[in-house]
């Protein structure tokens, strides 16, 4: 039995050394390359990919084939080859299409035949999308961006060139990664993809996800949702005649099939469009082929152009998927010049795989164990498009660079190197930029450092009506433990030169990574104290510099604040999942603090600065007292879809909503403590993507008081209110509400705050909004306690102002007040939409 069993290994080792190699290169009749030329066996999906040079390599067990060539706009070639041992160098020119108009009857309308083609082929579309119940394939995937050219200095920071990986022209390749995945697909949207290799230049994951672009959709995702948050409409999605023109270009045959060359035309600019050509087959209406472009005069963002080319490939008699799938990218951005490629090369489809039931599950994207652990002989043996002279010498480069360095980590000459390279600390530095210095040290797996950080003192700076100016010092630094541990001691000095306090505390913080019934987490704990200054809102309703604005050239002196010693622990646990929870208990020792200065740049007698107390509680005494307090809460995201890496799971999002809920305990009579209440809150958020209408944010909450027996103005339920032009905390604020007006401890509130970005609905239509791509913002804020304490406010503005501001206009109304009207100015678009706050 083991006799045969090696005899039949043996069988196969021979079998699959002795295959023999067919190279290249495709050309034009002029003798240019064709770049990413399909080359299929024929009556198979097996084949492989020209590279950009026009180059291919064909790995195939000895016998004879019949080898297929196509490239869009060019005749399909084949040609009878007999593999052998022996390497073979087989060129192959391609000739241009020659279109013909087949015979037509002309509408009295004079509509084009190619509306005809299309309405068939809408007809189809859902068909077709749904035709495969499931399927597997696999899919090698290229990406490569290079840079051709670079500035000197980026918002003012000087570039390093050798960094980024470019010459000392800016040009070069900045990424490259090859990866082959196994992707499995059940209707109506399970997906599961398995890295089975993956490799960067460098180091690294590479880019392992197949970039689907699906034109059987009505709204297309080009790659990333973020080129454009509302998609595209396909050219056979069900509404496209109200977008497209059409115009047939010709007619040709493609292995006996008659295929039309159809122009699409976007009719309007400034709609998510695509322009180019789509192949329809006669008869039976299916995608033949696609060559379409992006711009941004089409809702692209971020890029310049993106070029979507597709070759689709009959997989049996009834059934045709993508073959092959290139995108160009090409954007000129803040001086950078840059453009890239990606390739997907799919293979080996079987449209009856009898995946178990439970084959799909919350993960996404798997990594093999050995995804990384692939040596260079074996891409060169599964590798369907050969790499470039670039790509080569970029893996090859990077790479032992890469290799040198890993090397280097262990040796003290390396440690000194990077200890001289410490950049000197300058005067400017402690006033303005601030202090980072790095402390390298040796550890057994590597060279390691501590992190020290100094904030600029003049960044610091602040001015209110209770300390005067403030000048502060903070100073941390960050211990790097073994087994993945951190350590951060964070003093705090601040002292106000008016009321002469000198207020110092301090946290320690220790988190790590830990394991918990094999699910990799992160626990964080913090031990805090001292004496500090603190909004009676804790959660800082209005900021520093924004106070000091008002307070020094207004005479507003928005911020309440009160004094208290204090001590806090506090211990979060991040899931695997995503999910929170948080402990903490806090003894805080409070007392009053007044005004002390009326200092102002403008002088106003018209004005009087109010006092510290909240004035709209100028009932409620707030008097020195002592509150022990137990915080609970807890977060999570049902249905949460992961990423799985060999040693853990990165949670990627679901299309559930987040769900949080807090406790707050006042317990009473422990180290004198006054505090006695019992305050809950639930809340629950989402962002919901509407695709052609537009994305709906949401952020609703309830909560109360069960128990208000001692309850001190810290402590209430605040709404964060607004008094100031100038707004940052989008579905967490009401925006014309004053500061304390509304703060309650009655056993039942409820809040929504929604907005809804028409991320260019409507503004598309409008004369220069539609250039300058400002889009439309509207929404409401609005909380109710009581017939006599509701609030709400309706809003309308424009976002992606210079891709980072927002405007809005408010009108607020408030419960036994008159209605107010106003203006906000936050972030809110493209790149502000990324740094404004975000609901807690």
């Amino acid at each position: 039995m083991l006799r045969s069993v090696l005899a039949i290994i043996c069988c196969l080792s021979s079998y699959f050394c002795q295959a023999g190699v067919i190279r290249g290169k495709i050309t034009n009749e002029h003798k240019e390359p064709l770049p990413f030329a399909t080359i299929l066996i024929k009556g198979t999906t097996a084949g492989t990919t020209s590279n950009a040079a026009g180059q291919y390599h064909l790995e195939l067990p000895p016998g004879s084939y019949t080898i297929v060539c196509q490239y869009m706009g060019y005749n399909r070639t084949e040609k009878q080859v007999t593999v052998t041992d022996a390497e073979q160098i087989i060129d192959l020119t391609l000739s241009p299409q020659s279109m013909q108009i087949k015979e037509i009857v002309i509408k009295s309308d004079g509509e084009d035949p190619a509306y005809a083609i299309i309405r068939n082929a809408i007809k189809k579309r859902s068909f077709y999308r749904h035709q495969v119940d499931e399927y597997t394939c696999n899919d090698y995937i290229k990406g490569m961006f290079k840079l051709r050219n670079v500035p000197d200095r980026f918002f003012g920071k000087k570039i390093d060139k050798d960094d980024l990986g470019v010459d000392s022209t800016g040009q070069g390749v900045v990424f490259l990664s090859e990866s082959l995945t196994k992707i499995a697909f059940r209707e109506p949207d399970d997906l599961k993809v398995e890295v089975l290799s993956s490799r960067q230049s460098g180091g690294g994951l590479g880019f392992s996800f197949p970039a689907f672009i699906e034109l059987y959709d009505n709204n297309v995702t080009a790659v990333f949702s973020q080129f454009s948050k509302r998609g595209y409409i396909s050219p056979i999605a069900e509404n496209a005649l109200s977008f497209y023109k059409y115009r047939l270009e010709g007619v040709f045959q493609d292995d006996g099939k008659t295929v039309n060359k159809i122009a699409v035309i976007p009719k309007r600019k400034f709609e998510p469009l695509f322009s180019g050509y789509i192949f329809i087959t006669d008869d039976d209406w299916r995608i033949h082929s696609a060559d379409l472009l992006l711009t941004k005069d089409y809702e692209l963002e971020l890029m310049d152009t993106l070029r979507i080319r597709q070759i689709h490939v009959p997989v049996n008699n009834d059934v045709w998927r993508t073959k092959d799938q290139v995108i160009y990218f090409a954007a000129k951005q803040f001086g950078f010049d840059m453009t890239g490629t990606s390739v997907n090369v799919y293979s080996n489809y079987n449209l009856k795989p009898e995946l178990p039931k439970k084959y799909f599950d919350n993960t996404i994207l798997r990594y093999d164990t050995a995804f990384d652990k692939k040596k260079v002989s074996y891409w060169d043996s599964i590798r369907p498009v050969p790499l470039e002279k670039e790509e080569l010498k970029d893996f090859h480069v990077k790479d032992s660079t890469a290799m040198a360095n890993r090397d280097s980590l262990k040796s003290s000459r390396h440690l000194d190197t990077l200890r001289k390279r410490q950049p000197g600390v300058k005067v400017t530095d402690f006033l303005w930029s601030g202090v980072r210095h790095q402390y390298y040290f040796q550890r057994d797996t590597g060279i390691y450092s501590h992190q020290l950080e100094i904030k600029g003192l003049l960044q610091q700076l602040e001015y209110n009506t209770v300390e005067g100016l403030v000048l502060s010092v903070e100073p941390s630094i960050n211990f790097n433990l073994p087994r993945k541990q951190q350590l951060k001691i964070s003093p705090f000095i601040r002292y106000g030169f008016s009321n002469t306090h000198l207020n110092a505390y301090g946290d320690i913080s220790w988190s790590r990574e830990s394991r918990l019934a094999n699910h990799y987490g992160r626990d964080a704990w913090t031990l805090s104290g001292g004496k500090r200054i603190s909004q009676f809102n804790h959660e800082d309703p209005i900021s520093p510099i924004a106070n000091a604005f008002y307070t020094l050239l207004l005479k507003e002196n928005y911020m309440k604040l009160y004094e208290n010693r204090y001590a806090a622990l506090s211990y979060k646990r991040r899931f695997e999942s995503d999910a929170v929870l948080s402990l903490g208990v806090t003894y805080e020792d409070r007392f009053p603090v007044e005004n002390t200065t009326d200092f102002v740049i403008f002088k106003n007698a018209r004005k009087q600065f109010l006092p510290n107390h909240p004035y709209e509680l100028a009932d409620i005494p707030f008097n020195r007292n002592q509150a022990l307090v137990l915080d609970l809460g807890f977060s999570f995201q049902p249905g949460q879809h992961y990423i799985a890496l060999p040693d853990r799971k990165i949670p990627v999002g679901s299309k559930y909503p987040t769900f949080s809920v807090g406790y707050s305990k006042g317990i009473p009579d422990i180290g004198g403590s006054d505090a006695n209440f019992d305050k809950w809150k639930f809340h629950i958020n989402d962002n919901m993507n509407l695709k052609l209408f537009g994305q709906f944010f949401y952020n609703l909450g309830i909560g109360g008081f069960l128990n208000s027996k001692q309850v001190d103005l810290p402590d209430y339920q605040h709404f964060n209110g607004n008094q100031t032009f100038y707004n940052m905390k989008y579905l967490n604020s009401f925006q014309l509400a004053p500061y304390y007006k509304y703060s309650t401890v009655a056993p039942f509130y409820a809040t929504a705050n929604v907005e809804h970005h028409f991320n260019g609905l409507l503004t598309n239509k409008v004369p220069l909004l539609k250039q300058l791509k400002w889009n439309l913002v509207a929404g409401s804020n609005a909380f109710y306690v009581n017939k006599d304490n509701n609030y709400v406010e309706v809003f309308a503005g424009l976002e992606n102002i210079f891709k980072l501001i927002r405007v809005d206009v408010i009108a607020g109304y408030q419960s036994k007040d008159n209605t107010r009207i106003g203006v906000r100015v936050g972030f809110g678009g493209l790149f502000g939409g990324m740094i404004r706050s975000r609901p807690n």
